[in-house]
């Protein structure tokens, strides 16, 4: 190694350069060498970016401030956790309410009995809810179209064959299909749950045509489906008493499963994710020590040439 040394210093490597200036350092500089129309671009973009953000904002904030709806309260859901899985028994009770109450008028037409099979009900119960409907199927051998009990692989069937007969029969109004209502509506499970349970008697000054109901939380206040969730109106399998609140709690949750099915995946997913990064950074970091830690406490010595 001393002989290396004095080879270097033969050879004048490891003479000392002059000090730079300050003007040869802001030439080296990556920023001063850069062009000054380069730098008024790149200004000029950002205040772009900047002011159409905040243009952005301002109409967001001016679209719900001039809104004639009541913005729905959040509510505190015991999937809103960052680790929180759905309630998988109030998703059972909410294809209860669903069956029983909303299907009436409201069509799942992506939802299929299979869906169920591992989130509210076992593969028989399953079943059994499937074979409760009956299926236009064919055609047959004889090319005649035949009725059967359904299936696991049956969609969710629709109470009116058409949207004409659907509006025929609801003064014009064409009720929702409900598979996705909670990602398409904003406030999602919340503005579900305030719109179920926030019917009240008109205020002085609104007038309702024949068929319309007041509520707050629709937009317009007038609405024409009327209020369908009661205490008691149902009564649960499990013995749960079946408020208003309860009711709209459970269907609200059955909902969101229906919009994101992949939901509790999703955050199982998470936590792996956040558990392999967490183990990788630890054998990263015990690798950079172990790796550098030759480098960082080694010391070089410089021996003179003796005259």
């Amino acid at each position: 190694m001393a002989a290396t040394l004095r080879r270097f210093h033969g050879l004048r490597l490891l003479k000392s350069a002059p000090a730079l200036n300050l003007q040869q350092a802001k030439n080296l500089s990556s920023a001063g060498s850069w062009a000054s129309g380069n730098k008024k671009l790149i200004g000029a973009v950002g205040a772009i970016t900047g002011g159409v953000g905040a243009l952005l904002f301002a109409l967001e904030q001016s679209v719900q401030a001039s809104g004639s709806e009541v913005h729905a309260p959040a509510q505190s859901w015991n999937h809103k956790g960052l680790f929180d899985a759905l309630d998988h028994q109030s998703v059972r009770r909410g294809y209860e309410v669903y069956k029983q109450v909303c299907s009436a008028c409201h069509s799942m037409q992506y939802i299929a009995y299979r869906n169920l099979v591992g989130v509210s009900h076992t593969e028989a119960e399953a079943k059994a809810e499937a074979e409760q409907i009956t299926v236009k199927d064919g055609p047959d051998d004889t090319g005649n179209y035949y009725t059967r009990p359904g299936k696991l692989s049956d969609y969710f069937p629709s109470p009116y064959p058409n949207e004409e007969a659907a509006r025929a029969a609801n003064n014009g109004a064409y009720p929702p299909d409900l598979s996705y209502i909670v990602s398409a509506r904003k406030g999602g499970e919340d503005y579900i749950f305030s719109l179920l349970t926030g019917y009240h008697d008109a205020p002085a000054g609104v007038v309702l045509r024949e068929g319309q109901y007041f509520n707050p939380y629709f937009p317009g206040g007038a609405i024409s489906m009327a209020q369908v969730l009661y205490n008691e109106v149902i009564e649960y399998e499990d013995g749960t008493p079946p408020t208003q609140s309860q009711l709209a709690k459970d269907v609200a949750t059955f909902l969101k499963w229906t919009s994101e099915p992949e939901h509790d995946d999703r955050k199982q997913l998470l936590i792996k994710v956040i558990g392999i990064l967490g183990f990788l950074t630890v054998i990263s970091y015990y690798i950079k020590r172990h790796k550098w830690s030759s480098l960082k406490s080694r010391k070089i010595v410089f021996v003179p040439k003796e005259k």
